[in-house]
């Protein structure tokens, strides 16, 4: 049998060291840990909360073979595993008393990982969305266009940002990730939103971006006020930050849905991208924190 450990540590450096060649060898389906990483490497380490993140590696024969990430209050997130793997994951978890309120990972890792985790700590697991990850293939502009045009947003949108951001995480049912003026903060320091505007300059939707790491770019939020939706300008608003990644050097321009709403599905593949993978996300209910902590927690 193969040498197989987990390894855990609250060094964003250490864990980028140590895992930064396995995380650069897909980076499609490594997308959320290298974006989220970059943002605590750029923002500090409690960009997504008052806690310290957690990371883990899992290394067999001195190679990284998965990793996963937590930054409190959020969900573990877990690179594509075996069953095994998850397993020993779930395990590795429990004897650290580490809590784990839910999951997110491609479809089969996050199944397994559930199921393994209510084996060891009485959770049920409830199933919170189920996405598909897309890539970017030949890029399409939605015709016809609505009126208007796109443009970077700046400084003096900032109020704006983090009110459709807190909008659209409402929206989706998330809380948000970060604080709205924090995104809206980071984003603005790169660039990272482009509002379709009508031709008096009211802004309609808006579409971001992730920074550029190993060559990918992800596509997130997008976003169009309720009153205004169905007009096309969330379409326009993504081919236009579509081609803006491609610009800034972006070998892989990605994507996730909601696979419950099948008009974004069907407007992201007509602009031009392909399905990759599946993703689900559980939440944890009614585990028994005494079963998650290790004997010294519980005296």
């Amino acid at each position: 049998m193969r040498p197989t450990a987990w390894h855990s540590t609250d060094d964003l450096d250490e864990f980028l060291t140590r895992a930064g060649d396995f995380l650069h060898s897909r980076p499609d389906l490594h997308t959320v840990v290298l974006t989220v990483t970059e943002s605590l490497r750029t923002r500090g380490l409690r960009a997504y909360g008052d806690e310290a993140p957690l990371f883990g590696l899992l290394e067999e024969d001195g190679s990284v073979r998965g990793a996963c990430f937590r930054t409190p209050p959020h969900r573990l997130h877990v690179t594509p595993l075996t069953t095994a793997r998850a397993d020993s994951l779930a395990a590795h978890l429990t004897a650290l008393g580490q809590a784990v309120p839910g999951v997110g990972a491609e479809a089969a890792t996050a199944a397994d990982f559930a199921e393994a985790w209510r084996r060891r700590t009485g959770a049920t697991p409830v199933p919170h969305r189920r996405q598909r990850l897309y890539r970017l293939g030949t890029l399409t502009v939605p015709r016809p266009a609505p009126e208007g045009r796109a443009r970077i947003a700046q400084e003096g949108d900032r109020e704006l940002l983090a009110r459709w951001y807190g909008e659209f995480s409402r929206d989706v049912g998330e809380s948000e990730s970060m604080r709205a003026e924090s995104w809206a903060d980071a984003r603005l320091a790169h660039g990272g939103v482009t509002l379709w505007q009508a031709p008096d300059g009211t802004p309609l939707a808006m579409a971001g971006l992730t920074p550029l790491v190993a060559g990918q770019i992800r596509v997130a939020p997008v976003y169009t006020p309720a009153p205004l939706r169905g007009r096309g300008y969330a379409g326009a608003a993504t081919a236009e930050v579509s081609r803006l990644a491609r610009d800034r050097g972006a070998d892989e321009v990605l994507l996730f849905t909601d696979l419950a709403n099948p008009t974004s599905n069907g407007l992201y593949q007509r602009i031009g991208y392909r399905p990759v993978a599946d993703f689900a996300v559980y939440d944890f209910q009614g585990q028994s924190s005494s079963r998650a902590q290790p004997p010294s927690a519980r005296r």
